[in-house]
């Protein structure tokens, strides 16, 4: 909440003097109506004045009205009014945003008026499925960032404004790299072999989180709980994010804002590794696989670098009495931590509204993408090799070459980096247009028509230098990638209005959607070039192609959605509150008799604080109960696999000769529908001592029924082994709690405090159905070379994401480990038997929380945001792999752990393999200091040019606080094997920001 200065001046005038004359004997003052901030001056029956805001900015275009009357008058460019025969009467002032004023003129002739902004009113406005509504009409579990809470730090994408803001919704970061982007899960894991990210929804039209940059966004909402998300009908199962960007208003000058900042990053933390100096003392102990090969390298050093960012973002906005525009371009740069790991990207943007005929016809034209750059020298296998390669080992022998060992996984990680070349370079152009009519007051009309093209390129070369050629002997490697996807979108939809007898308001929405994906891809490579002047611009001249050893590939492939809505909201006396939505929904991905599906919602609400028992009791500002039950889909991930297809596989001889065999290409299953999920919330909205005191509570039951996966069936009669259908459920339990509190709150000093707090219990119900039957549990993931285990268990009756593998509980005396048995008593590792399996933990967080504090004091603020996960394991891959004797045998480096005592008795023996036991499942519960950011706003005063000025400066991922030995126990969660700090992670970092805000 902001905090400003009265704005007080006196002039003396012939009504002056009287009055103080009478009143004060001689002492010159004037009459101040101290509650609305105004000063009255008599001068005649005309009233003139100036309306401005709390930063002295005029207010164009508000609404300046007689009381009691139909005159009025608008203000112009400069604020500025003037009301005839006025001087006797209340004025009455408003505007959108702002706090109304009433002023007494009491027969003055000149008003000034500061008008504050009405921030309780933005926050309660939110953005819905299809529209808008009031915080306080809303029966569903909806949750409103705007841009002034969002988290100023850099970030990958949109979802890290947002991180720690939204109780339920886990925004997690795994790693530094540039290319990488956030995981999003809102209320645990709702499907197994379907994509968990919510849906994205930019302005009415879907995208995804890099479709726009945060710097042009201005709200963004999260539909939590299936009666909010029901009208999204297949799409909506795992929650829907609605983007709201920014945009121009009427009657505004011109205006321009300027943003950007520059920062630059510190790794967070290596893993120890043995550097040279104690490599070198094994080698001395003779110790087996040790080799001093002469050279003393850090080979992280060799492919870390201290990366400059730079983010530059420019927007105009303006508009007329009818039309309004804004236009924006953002330029930003991002260097990684690891060498060779670079994105540019650019945002251009441009958004026009123009209104006609009273209003009552709005068009609006939107162009806005992005153009997306990057180097592709930087690979997985960069981080590992200078992970484990042997630090005595130089990093080019005695004639130039690059030191290579002939084995896989082991390259030397510089040569990797200096002998690819590779681009990878994306477009995506978004445009819409929008007609809405308002033929009769309270009914609007619109349509909306979108088109999306998304076009990637990609060229990669590896040189005649590269360990493709000195080891694998392929003299020089190309290949070059082509994708184009379009989006095609049109929707019709009324939406009306109307209040009955000042009690009963009725909103009713109806509406129809078409859509069409089209996709397509190629691809192709070669190898054996004659030089590498052409790199993959002449990919023909490789002789792998002529020896028929190259590939080519291409796809093309497309998909529609078509839907009907209706939903329908009602309150009377803004007590009770009822909102109904039903979407038939039709999909070409569906099987031949489960096209269409219905997706109904239904949620209630009852504003308890607006009964008349507790109109008295001022404590309480807000107190509302709300029930919803929605039901959502999930698509299919491939369009075709309901289908018969045919696939060319095998020859056969017929007719004398040699030809291609026609098979089919898999099961058809005319059955295949939708992933259906059913979800119940309950919640309590609160408010005490005028809201300094807010938050809301939430409980809800999910269950998702008919989960899409792969069947094994007879053959014959069915032409393959596998088949895609629906059997199995999911359940998922939940309690979100969010809180906000405002401690202090005075003219100099505020301090706003949020915390909020999530928990989700997960179940697999089931695996099967009564046509399609699969075992009880499956096991997932893997633990790579050379260990070779699953990593996870999905059994029913069970949660998600448990980690499955022997429980190490000892040593032995020569070093070996010894595990739990089946039976419960212990046994020698050498003796393991599948059934000795164990569930070693989970890798989902049982709770979330997360707490952000924002102060100001004068023109100093200071945001701190805090968040931590808590009650679940992480599988140490990099110690599993690197934390053994064994893993030197070979001449790579390892972890300065590998020789320390194991449960307090002695080291691992030199001949224990790799083994996936618990003693690497550890706990993961971590508390981070994510971001502190400081600003200084200094006061520009009547400055003819500048507007607005702020400049501050943040670190990101400050401090870690866990009991986790890995480098950052903020690990994936999304998918079945959640929990997996992998060996080949990019590394995590610091980030130092410095940035300013200018407007002009």
């Amino acid at each position: 909440m902001k905090n400003y200065h009265l704005r007080k001046s006196s002039k003396k005038t012939f009504l002056s003097v009287m009055m103080a004359s009478a009143l004060y004997a001689g002492c010159p003052q004037a009459v101040f109506a101290t509650v609305n901030e105004v000063q009255v001056i008599l001068q005649s029956s005309t009233v003139k004045g100036q309306i401005v805001d709390e930063n002295g900015e005029p207010i164009i275009g508000a609404t300046v009205m007689l009381k009691g009357t139909s005159k009025g008058a608008i203000t112009d460019l400069n604020g500025n009014f003037t009301l005839e025969n006025a001087s006797k009467g209340i004025l009455v002032i408003s505007y959108i945003g702002y706090i109304t004023e009433e002023v007494q003129t009491n027969g003055q002739g000149s008003v000034n008026v500061v008008l504050k902004e009405d921030t309780k009113r933005l926050d309660e406005v939110v953005v819905v499925g299809y529209g808008t509504q009031r915080k306080e009409e809303l029966s569903s579990s909806v949750m409103s960032v705007k841009s002034s809470e969002f988290v100023q730090a850099t970030k990958p994408d949109v979802a890290g404004l947002i991180r720690g803001k939204v109780a339920g919704l886990a925004v997690i970061s795994p790693d530094a790299n540039p290319l990488s982007t956030s995981q999003v899960s809102l209320r645990g894991v709702a499907t197994l072999n379907l994509g968990t990210f919510p849906l994205v929804i930019i302005d009415g039209v879907q995208g995804d989180l890099n479709s726009v940059s945060p710097n042009d966004i201005a709200q963004i909402d999260v539909l939590k709980d299936g009666s909010a998300a029901a009208i999204y009908g297949t799409r909506g199962t795992n929650g829907v994010i609605l983007i709201t960007t920014k945009s121009g208003k009427t009657e505004m000058k011109p205006s321009i804002e300027v943003n950007s900042y520059i920062s630059f990053q510190k790794i967070n933390k290596k893993l120890p590794m043995m550097n040279a100096a104690q490599y070198l003392d094994k080698v001395q102990q003779g110790i087996p696989g040790a080799m001093d090969n002469g050279a003393r390298v850090d080979w992280m050093d060799e492919i870390l670098q201290t990366p400059f960012n730079q983010t530059y973002s420019i927007n105009l906005k303006g508009g007329s009495a009818n039309t309004s525009y804004i236009a924006s371009f953002d330029y930003t740069s991002n260097e990684g931590i690891v060498k060779r790991s670079k994105v540019d990207m650019i945002y251009p943007r441009i958004n026009v509204v123009h209104r006609m005929f009273d209003n009552k016809l709005k068009i609006e034209a939107n162009l806005n993408g992005y153009q997306r750059k990057y180097d592709i020298g930087y690979s997985n296998d960069v981080y590992q090799s200078a992970l484990i390669f042997n630090p005595t080992s130089p990093v080019k022998d005695e004639n130039g070459n690059w030191t290579e060992i002939a084995r896989d996984m082991i390259f030397n990680p510089v040569a990797l980096l200096n002998e690819t070349k590779g681009e990878n370079k994306s477009t995506n152009l978004r445009a819409y247009s929008a007609i809405t009519l308002i033929p009769v007051e309270g009914l609007d009309i619109k349509f909306l028509i979108s088109n999306e093209t998304y076009n990637n390129f990609s060229g990669y070369y590896e040189t005649k230098k590269h360990k493709s050629t000195t080891i694998s002997k392929k003299n020089g490697y190309a290949s070059r990638s082509t994708a184009r996807n379009e989006n095609t979108m049109m929707e019709l939809t009324a939406q009306y209005n109307k209040q009955f007898n000042n009690s009963h308001n009725l909103n009713a929405l109806a509406g129809y959607s078409w859509n069409k994906w089209n996709y397509q891809s190629a691809s192709m490579d070669n190898y054996d070039f004659p030089s590498d002047d052409y790199s993959y611009n002449n990919i023909g001249l490789g002789n792998a192609l002529k020896e028929g050893k190259a590939n080519q590939s291409s796809y093309q492939g497309e998909n529609k959605l078509i839907g009907f809505f209706a939903r329908v909201n009602y309150n009377y006396k803004g007590k009770y509150f009822i909102s109904a939505s039903m979407r038939h929904e039709g999909s070409s991905k569906f099987g031949k008799d489960h096209k269409w599906g219905n997706f109904p919602a239904m949620s209630l609400a009852w504003n308890i604080k607006g009964e008349q028992f507790l109109n008295n009791i001022q404590a309480i500002s807000t107190l509302k109960l709300r029930a919803g039950f929605g039901i959502t889909g999930t698509e299919p991930g491939s369009a075709y696999i309901s289908l018969n297809s045919l696939n060319l596989g095998g020859y056969g001889y017929y007719n004398g000769q040699w030809t291609n065999l026609l098979r089919p290409g898999g099961n058809p299953n005319p059955d295949l529908r939708w992933e259906k999920k059913e979800e119940l919330n309950i919640g309590l909205d609160f408010g005490f001592l005028n809201d300094r005191i807010s938050g809301s509570i939430d409980f809800y039951n999910r269950e998702t029924k008919d989960l899409i996966g792969s069947y094994q069936v007879p053959v014959p009669p069915y032409y393959s082994a596998w088949i895609t259908a629906n059997a199995g459920s999911i359940r998922n339990t939940g309690l979100e709690v969010s809180l906000n509190v405002v401690p202090v709150q005075n003219k100099n000093f505020t301090w706003d405090s949020g915390i909020n707090f999530s928990t989700n219990k997960n179940k697999l119900l089931s695996l099967s159905s009564d046509k399609y039957f699969s075992d009880s549990y499956q096991n997932v993931g893997n633990t790579l070379a050379p260990i070779q285990q699953p990593t996870h268990r999905i059994e029913e009756g069970e949660p998600i994401g448990n980690f499955y593998g022997y429980k190490s509980i000892d040593i032995d005396e020569d070093g070996h480990w010894i595990i739990e048995g089946a039976d419960g008593k212990p046994k020698p590792i050498s003796e393991q038997q599948e059934s000795d399996k164990k569930v070693l933990g989970n890798g989902l967080p049982k709770f979330y929380l997360n707490w952000n504090n924002t102060i100001r004091y004068k023109q100093v603020d200071l945001s701190v945001t805090m968040r931590g996960a808590f009650g679940f394991q992480i599988l140490n891959m990099a110690e599993m792999h690197y934390a053994a004797p064994v893993s030197l045998l070979g001449g790579d480096n390892v972890m300065e752990k590998a020789f320390d005592n194991v449960y307090g008795k002695r080291p691992l023996a030199y001949d224990q393999s790799l083994q996936y036991v618990s003693y690497f499942v550890q706990d993961g519960d971590y508390w981070k200091i994510d971001n502190i950011t400081i600003g200084y706003t200094p006061k520009i005063g009547k400055n003819k040019w500048v507007k607005n000025f702020r400049i501050y400066g943040s670190i990101s991922n400050l401090a870690t606080i866990t009991g986790y030995s890995g480098i950052d126990p903020e690990v994936g969660i999304t998918g079945q094997t959640p929990g997996i700090d992998d060996r080949y992670r990019y590394p995590s970092a610091r980030t130092f920001s410095l940035g300013v805000n200018l407007s002009f």
